[in-house]
């Protein structure tokens, strides 16, 4: 998986119903899903999970490279994000990340992007959508999570096989966050595959 995290400048705003910036809730809320994670790993330690971080503004920067899941890293990882401003280029960051995801030799391929505005700078993020979905013959999932911002924005997604759910306050994305990755992405992963004994 693939986390595409936005750090342009209307990040620096306060979070809906919170004092505290956008950016810091995001990497909150970040670092929680990560819970889900060691909970998942716990159970399965067979069953390889690799993670990358990128982060976007103007541009798009490579934070950790897609690799084995290590917890502590992660985490360093999000707590160094760079500090928002600039624009925002999703679809360049999505693109970016696209052939990482097939470099790092997994089956299940997922861009996972946290967003609170829409595209200023580069490639538009619905033409990468549709072309990754495409190219990739529905092997790359493209969830959205729209905080602070319309999901209808990133409508597109339902036609290019992945998803948005929208997220008000720094609950609200935890929540959604949550559902994402515990509800499709680690689902998804393990599909197919029945605990012994069950039916």
């Amino acid at each position: 998986m693939a986390i595409l995290v936005d750090t342009s400048g209307s990040m620096k705003e306060p979070a809906p119903g919170d004092s505290r910036p956008k950016y810091v809730v995001a990497q909150e809320a970040l670092e929680a899903m990560l819970d889900a994670t060691d909970a998942f790993i716990a159970r399965r330690p067979d069953f390889p999970i690799k993670i990358g971080v990128y982060s976007f503004s103007s541009g798009v920067r490579v934070q950790r490279p897609i690799q084995p899941y290590d917890r502590a890293a992660v985490r360093a990882t999000l707590a160094s994000l760079p500090r928002p401003g600039g624009g925002t280029a999703i679809g360049d960051a999505m693109r970016e990340a696209r052939p990482d995801l097939y470099r790092a030799g997994v089956f299940r391929k997922y861009l996972l992007v946290v967003t609170d505005g829409q595209n200023t700078n580069g490639r538009s993020p619905e033409d990468v959508a549709r072309d990754i979905w495409q190219k990739s013959e529905g092997g790359v999932q493209t969830y959205f999570v729209a905080f602070d911002t319309s999901p209808e924005k990133f409508s597109f997604l339902k036609e290019a096989g992945g998803d948005v759910i929208g997220a008000g306050t720094g609950v609200e994305l935890r929540k959604a966050l949550d559902g994402i990755y515990q509800g499709k992405i680690l689902a998804e992963a393990v599909g197919g595959e029945r605990e012994p004994g069950k039916k």
